[in-house]
């Protein structure tokens, strides 16, 4: 049963991780990490299918082995949360409690995001 779900979840992120390749905002590799690391528990034949994959494989080795986050997807992932931050802040109604509290959430993402190796350590 737990393997059933394992699988289920991995097929939805590859699903998301898919969409995310198609709309500009939604990001991809995320989802392809978090489905390789379901499909680990469940399938390891699909696992290969996504380390082995040309495009997405070698990032997702890259952040198992060193939790590297290329220069290219950091900017992407700063510029997401900018934009999301600045649609919450446009459409949401929010006070200024609850701006401050997403913005330090935000903030504290970035800084995950920045302090991510850019390159494997040799």
């Amino acid at each position: 049963m737990r393997r059933t779900a394992y699988k289920l979840a991995g097929l939805a992120f590859v699903a998301t991780g898919l969409v995310g390749a198609v709309l500009p905002l939604l990001p991809s590799t995320i989802f392809f990490i978090l489905a390789a690391a379901m499909f680990a528990r469940s399938s390891p034949e699909l696992e290969a299918r996504i380390l082995a994959h040309p495009v997405v494989g070698p990032q997702v080795i890259a952040w198992r082995d060193h939790g590297v986050i290329p220069p290219r997807a950091k900017a992407f992932a700063l510029g997401g949360m900018a934009i999301g931050y600045g649609v919450f802040l446009a459409t949401s109604g929010a006070g200024l409690v609850l701006a401050l509290i997403v913005a330090g959430i935000m903030i504290g993402c970035a800084a995950y995001v920045l302090t991510r190796p850019s390159r494997p350590q040799a």
